[in-house]
């Protein structure tokens, strides 16, 4: 066991494409945000394991809150480690704003699951890590789909199609090995639970399935083409494309007011591509950069357009 406070971190994630429609068999593109990122820090102790999450106001024992998905999570991780839980306090803290379609509980999940192991002097596979944090999302949202703690213990970017029950068993996801693009992500500062704008465009199925099917299949389109032009390295193909999903995200009706005024913003000060990113109706909106100079300027511009924060 160390005898010093043991730090490991883990990335965020955004939907770079495919939002909406993977719900119905689309494929979507994840990709890791590295600069980021949550960290947990397992400080020794002489009593308990406790655990401290001070950006949400949480703190409690293993054993006295032993369904808190982070005590879950903990206890997963000491029996895979074959070992019991240790003195000790695990602290975390996070760059990644909750509740931002950014992979906040899933970034977290993993950088505690890696101290742990790391302070019992091992440390942890992506696939370990990954499938640690997915038990602690399946608390947290239910039934994940397993995106975010893949993207996030792998920092790669990621291919996920949903899979049909007639394809059986096997992963819906494959690593992208890519180099990731420039992003600069502006927030509205507007909140709508993702559940809304999903059972919207599921309403909207329901009453038109041709007009809701043609663009499920013009986004999907413009997702593989986006694959092509990430795994290219061609950036000003990949923002066109990104573009495109966009507009067909505004005809979905997922847009708003707050994300079209930040991706026009975006557009006219030369970004090569800007989106909407996540649920939609507000949330995050994802501009596409050719070098660090132009994420600065496109930092500013968001700014100045009305962004709560730009990341």
């Amino acid at each position: 066991m160390a005898a010093t406070p043991t730090v490991r971190t883990a990335c965020a994630k955004v939907i770079l494409c495919g939002e909406h429609a993977v719900v119905y068999g689309r494929p979507a593109i994840a990709l890791p945000l590295a600069r980021l990122r949550s960290r947990a820090i397992l400080t020794p102790g002489v009593a308990t394991f406790h655990i401290s999450a001070p950006d949400i106001r949480a703190e409690f024992d293993l054993t006295a809150d032993a369904t808190r998905p982070l005590a879950v999570l903990a206890r997963l991780t000491f029996e895979l480690l074959g070992t019991a839980p240790v003195a000790g306090t695990l602290t975390v803290n996070s760059d990644i704003p909750p509740s931002s379609h950014l992979g906040s509980s899933a970034s977290v999940a993993v950088a505690c699951a890696r101290a742990i192991a790391a302070f019992c002097g091992r440390e942890l596979s992506a696939a370990e890590a990954g499938s640690l944090a997915y038990e602690a999302e399946k608390i947290y949202h239910g039934s994940p789909s397993g995106i975010d703690n893949t993207v996030i213990a792998y920092e790669q970017p990621v291919w996920f199609v949903k899979k049909q029950p007639a394809q059986g068993e096997g992963s819906p996801m494959t690593l992208l090995d890519v180099q990731a693009p420039t992003l600069v992500i502006g927030d509205t500062g507007v909140s709508t639970p993702t559940r809304v704008t999903v059972g919207d465009v599921r309403r909207g199925w329901e009453a038109q399935p041709a007009r809701y099917e043609r663009l499920f299949d013009e986004i999907g389109a413009a997702v593989t083409a986006a694959r092509g032009a990430l795994q290219a390295g061609d950036w000003p193909a990949l923002g066109a494309h990104m573009n495109a999903n966009h507009a067909l995200l505004q005809q979905l009706g997922v847009s708003c007011r707050e994300l079209d005024r930040l991706c026009a913003a975006a557009q006219q000060a030369g970004a090569l591509g800007a989106k909407m990113s996540g649920g939609g109706r507000g949330g995050n909106m994802i501009a596409l950069a050719g070098d660090d100079r132009q994420a600065d300027q496109l930092r500013a511009v968001l700014l100045k357009a009305g962004a709560a924060r730009v990341m």
